[in-house]
């Protein structure tokens, strides 16, 4: 379960046995929430957020702090997911202290 990021609290990851499409999860605590990012033609075009089966969703706040990061970093996160299910890199997690705008 490779860690990405920590951003105030909320743990952003990978899942090691995950599939394509390109996509994270957000966690903290018992909750849980997915952001799939949808590239075409290698350009970022949507991010979509959903619930994950049999976990509670994230909070409202704890939402706002998951968009703002996955906007911020998609690019950075699909490089990540190509280095770690692809090239078989390991992923350095990454604490962020202070907002994403």
């Amino acid at each position: 379960m490779p860690k990405l990021y920590e951003y105030f609290g909320l743990i952003i990851m990978f899942y090691a046995n995950e599939h394509e499409p390109v996509h994270v999860h957000g966690k903290i605590q018992d909750r849980e929430s997915r952001a799939e990012i949808i590239v075409i033609n290698g350009v970022v075009s949507e991010i979509r957020y959903t619930a994950v089966g049999g976990r509670a969703p994230l909070h409202l706040n704890e939402m706002h702090y998951f968009e703002e990061i996955t906007r911020a970093r998609a690019d950075d996160i699909i490089a990540k997911w190509i280095d770690f299910f692809v090239l078989h890199k390991h992923i350095t997690p990454e604490r962020i202290t202070r907002r994403l705008k």
